[in-house]
């Protein structure tokens, strides 16, 4: 079985026991979050797309860390103008475990 959500602005496909790493959502470790946007579901024999959402289905999941992921370094430079910026970005995630998809 496995289902195709939204969140962040970002799809992903999740099954049961899957480890996801998500954009920040607020909560602290241990957290249980339901995810209500599932554009999809299936479980090998029968196939439920939304439209856009599928209704009463969601997917129960658990908060395993959040943090920072590595840093990325914004350059702009403009030739012969002595132009140049630096500045580093450290977006923050969460880590989330599938628990199951409740359709």
């Amino acid at each position: 079985m496995y289902a195709i959500i939204q969140t962040g602005g970002k799809q992903y496909r999740v099954s049961p026991g899957d480890v996801l790493r998500v954009e920040y959502l607020p909560g602290e470790r241990g957290d249980e979050v339901l995810l209500d946007q599932v554009l999809m579901v299936t479980d090998g024999q029968d196939l439920q797309i939304g439209q856009p959402l599928v209704e009463n289905a969601q997917v129960r999941t658990q908060i395993l860390r959040q943090g920072k992921a590595k840093k990325i370094v914004v350059f702009k430079k403009k030739r012969r103008k002595n132009y140049r910026r630096k500045q580093g970005h450290r977006q923050l995630f969460t880590a989330l475990q599938i628990q199951e998809i409740i359709v």
